[in-house]
C-alpha cells in the first residue's frame, strides 16, 4: 500500500482548467508532489528531466497527443516503466484498444470525480494509504 504523498505524479492536458482540476483532485487524495505539462511534447521533456511514477495524460492534445506521449515514454528505457493513465473525453473503444496495445496502465473518461480518479490509481497501484 503505497502512501498517496511517496507518489511522484505528471498530469499532461491542453488545457488549463483540467490539469488544475486533476491538480486539486490529486491534493484531495493526499497526493503533494504533482507537475504539470501542457501536451505531449512538453510533458516528455518534463518526464525526462523529473521522473515521476504516474503520469496521468489527455488523449487529444496539439503538437503530441496522448498515443504519441505513451509511445515515446515505453520506447525510452528510463522512464518505460513509468505508470500511465490515459484521460479522455470519449471512451472510444478503438482509441482503448490502441492504448493498451502502446502499454496504458489504465483510462479515465471526462469528466471524472474524485474518487473515479482515486479507484483507477489503486488499479495500478494498490489501495492508497
Amino acid at each position: 500500500m503505497p502512501a498517496a504523498s511517496q507518489i511522484k505524479v505528471l498530469v499532461v492536458d491542453d488545457q488549463l482548467t483540467i490539469r488544475s482540476l486533476a491538480r486539486s483532485t490529486l491534493q484531495q487524495l493526499g497526493f503533494t508532489d504533482i507537475t504539470d505539462a501542457g501536451d505531449g511534447e512538453e510533458g516528455f521533456k518534463s518526464l525526462l528531466a523529473k521522473p515521476a511514477h504516474l503520469v496521468i495524460s489527455d488523449y487529444n492534445m496539439p503538437k503530441m497527443d496522448g498515443l504519441g506521449f505513451l509511445r515515446a515514454v515505453r520506447a525510452h528505457p528510463p522512464v518505460a516503466s513509468t505508470a500511465f493513465i490515459m484521460l479522455t473525453g470519449r471512451a472510444d473503444k478503438e482509441l482503448v484498444q490502441r492504448a493498451v496495445q502502446f502499454g496504458v496502465n489504465n483510462y479515465l473518461v471526462k469528466p471524472f470525480t474524485a474518487a473515479d480518479l482515486k479507484g483507477k490509481i489503486e488499479q495500478v497501484f494498490g489501495a492508497l494509504t
